[in-house]
């Protein structure tokens, strides 16, 4: 059985007043989520006006398919917010970007995005396209591994947590879950930062990268 989560938009009517919406306008929320921009948009569009919505989460698809079978003004597509230049941006009246992990594909142990939840190791936003990042790190080397720990998530034992993914690969084959990732690094980082994870910026690092 699929789990069930709930989540709270954060700073919901801020972001939207923030758009200054016009009723026939045609506007663009680049990372629809679980909807909650959207749906907050939506009721302020007229009967002419559009709204175009990405994600690349399959789950997230799921919910606007959803919106966008009882309301026509909403047209989905299921790609990142890469694709924006397909669509000729600058002719949109705004467009709304809540960049990062949402809590429900945190909470998910089988997203693999979090430390906090034993799961596989994937934390791709599509996990029907693309390396996970247990097949990326099968693959990666020393340098690749500290380069993507060192700039995405400006980890200074990030040298040291790749050398330990190396080693931890070759005595006991490639990494399989967060659990397994977590505990490589909480060995590899020396000096911890009070309340804080030491795994933290390694999983935000390939949580960005991947």
């Amino acid at each position: 059985m699929q789990a069930s989560f709930t989540h709270c938009t954060v700073l919901l009517n801020e972001a939207v007043e923030a758009l200054h919406i016009q009723p026939d306008g045609h506007y663009i929320d680049a990372t629809f989520g679980r909807g909650g921009h959207s749906r907050l948009i939506l009721s302020h569009l007229s009967s002419v006006g559009r709204l175009t919505v990405f994600d690349k989460d399959p789950q997230a698809i799921e919910v606007a398919r959803e919106i966008a079978a009882a309301d026509a003004r909403l047209s989905m597509r299921h790609e990142g917010f890469k694709a924006l230049g397909e669509l000729e941006p600058a002719s949109a009246d705004g467009i709304l970007m809540d960049l990062g992990v949402s809590s429900p594909q945190l909470d998910d142990p089988a997203r693999g995005f979090s430390f906090r939840h034993d799961g596989p190791l994937d934390m791709r936003m599509d996990p029907t396209r693309g390396m996970s990042v247990a097949e990326w790190l099968a693959e990666a080397d020393i340098s690749q591994m500290a380069e993507v720990i060192r700039e995405y998530g400006e980890e200074r034992f990030a040298q040291q947590i790749a050398k330990a993914i190396d080693r931890r690969r070759q005595e006991r084959g490639p990494l399989r879950t967060t659990a397994e990732l977590a505990e490589v690094v909480a060995g590899a980082v020396k000096t911890r930062e009070p309340g804080k994870d030491p795994a933290t910026r390694t999983f935000q690092a390939f949580r960005i990268f991947i």
